[in-house]
Order: C-alpha cells, then structure tokens, then sequence
C-alpha cells in the first residue's frame, strides 16, 4: 500500500497548485458513493409518481434545477430549491424527516448531491424521479408552469 503524506502549509498560505473544491463539487464526489448505500427505496417511477399525484397522496416533491428550468415547467406540485441551496432551506420541505421525499434535477448529478444534502441533514427516505426531469419530458407527462412564467 502506497503511503500517501501532504505537505505542511502556514496558516492562510496555499500551495500553487491546488486549488480548493467547491462544495456542491465535494458533495457530489460524496453522493456517488452514498446514495447506493440506502436502505429504503432509491428511486420512483414517474407513473408511480404521477398515479399519487393524481390520488392526493403524492410525497414531497423538490426540483433543484435553476430558477429558470423550473419556471420552463416542472413536475406539479414540485416546491423549488436549487440543489446548492438546499442545506440552508431545507425548513421549506414540509413534513417530517420519516415521509418521503423524491427530488429531481435534469439529467441525475444536482439530484445525486441534492440527495445528499438531505441524507445529511437528517431526511431518512429521500429518492430519485427515476429518469429526471428529462425522462419525465419524453414520456410526454404533464408538466406545470410557473405563475410567474409566460
């Protein structure tokens, strides 16, 4: 085994060459490895997800794209939190820790940190929108806009 050492720095000096890793970067470095290691469900199928929509009883459901791929449409009922901000606003997921909780960005990688993000902070089910936002688009479901958008 190669032994690996890091070399001492003073107090606020920094090597040239590194440069420090964001928090979302770090997060989703971390949410690779953690988010296969649940023991509840790790994702919901969109018609699943649809049907309890449709029911009433749909489980929390945030979109941590961008303000503006919400406002382009979104999941319905879905609340917005940008992935990066999710720790800082997590008091806005309505419920207790125990229900469930599926999020959801575009393609996987904001969800994976995102999914993270909540695990930390004490969320014991959250789950992917198997296929994102963009699986949800090609099986043509229905999308909600907005208030705010045209």
């Amino acid at each position: 085994m190669e032994t690996v050492t890091f070399p001492i720095l003073r107090r606020g000096e920094m090597r040239r060459s590194a440069r420090p890793m964001s928090a979302a970067w770090a997060l989703l470095a971390l949410a690779m490895t953690a988010c296969a290691t649940a023991a509840t469900p790790s994702r919901m199928a969109p018609d699943g997800l649809l049907a309890s929509i449709s029911a009433g009883t749909a489980p929390v459901v945030v979109d941590v794209r961008t303000r503006r791929e919400y406002d382009s449409g979104h999941v319905p009922g879905a609340i917005h939190i940008p992935f990066y901000s999710l720790l800082a606003r997590q008091a806005e997921i309505p419920g207790s820790r125990d229900e469930p909780v599926v999020v959801y960005c575009e393609h996987g990688p904001r969800a994976g940190v995102a999914k993270l993000a909540l695990r930390l902070a004490g969320f014991k089910d959250v789950r992917y929108l198997d296929g994102h936002m963009s699986g949800w688009k090609e099986r043509d479901l229905p999308t909600e806009p907005s208030p705010s958008s045209p």
